[in-house]
């Protein structure tokens, strides 16, 4: 679904990224690993139109993403979430939610100024949506509390549930367990592997290994902005390069 062909990006003298390939593909979950300052969220503004590439080509679906703004890559299929939570905290939830879907709404000022019948019935509609997506995150019962009443927990399942809301086809999530204690990342990763079994594909970058380990079919491992592994978790965990630059030299500290 997702590909990157010899990607690489420079901020004036400094290369952060050098002829990085590598494919995501459809239905899978995807990893994207790496020490600090590997890269991993340059990649993510990458594909998302926050940066332009210095260099190669980033394909969705067989078409380049290279020059296109941020909101028509969300209007082709794409959303994310940040490292930092960046909800709406004096919205409700429904709220915070519908946020999400009003690029495709099927109204225009028009129709929000003389509230109109088609106005009328794609808020209706919309409203549903957003309650069936709080309920994927088991958060419906909350559907109309502010979200600054949320854990933090909860307020990262928010965003995946706005994030849904765009209706992309791909996932891009950012650290999504930044922050959260193991009940509550236990939760997220049955929440994940729920996301998926509906269709959708996911690709994170992230630094719980244990985590991208037990959720990811294939990872990819950054390094100094170079791609130096790639494959199944096993494969990845048992690099050599891997365990020298990312997990360290001590193989008992290698993830079960």
């Amino acid at each position: 679904m997702l590909t990157l062909q010899s990607v690489s990006r420079h901020f004036g003298g400094l290369q952060v990224l050098q002829d990085v390939s590598f494919e995501v593909p459809t239905g899978g979950i995807f990893g994207l690993i790496g020490p600090n300052g590997a890269g991993k969220t340059t990649v993510v503004n990458l594909v998302t139109g926050l940066l332009p590439p210095s260099s190669g080509d980033i394909l969705f679906n067989g078409a380049s993403l290279v020059g296109r703004p941020p909101h028509q890559i969300t209007a082709g299929g794409i959303a994310r979430t940040f490292q930092n939570i960046r909800v709406f905290k004096e919205m409700t939830l429904l709220e915070n939610v519908i946020v999400g879907m009003h690029g495709r709404l099927p109204y225009g000022p028009a129709g929000w100024l003389l509230r109109l019948p088609s106005y009328r019935a794609a808020e209706r509609a919309a409203r549903d949506r957003a309650r069936e997506l709080l309920s994927w995150m088991k958060l419906d019962h909350k559907a109309d509390d502010i979200a600054d009443n949320l854990s933090y927990g909860e307020q990262r399942k928010l965003e995946l549930a706005r994030a849904l809301a765009t209706e992309p086809r791909l996932l891009l999530l950012d650290e999504p367990v930044a922050g959260m204690n193991g009940a509550e990342k236990t939760e997220l990763m049955a929440e994940i592997r729920n996301i998926q079994a509906r269709g959708y594909t996911i690709f994170m970058i992230e630094h719980d290994m244990r985590f991208v380990m037990g959720l990811c079919d294939q990872i990819a491992v950054l390094n100094f902005g170079r791609i130096i592994a790639q494959g199944g978790p096993d494969a990845v965990r048992t690099d050599p390069q891997v365990i020298e630059a990312y997990l360290g030299r001590d193989d008992e500290e290698m993830p079960a």
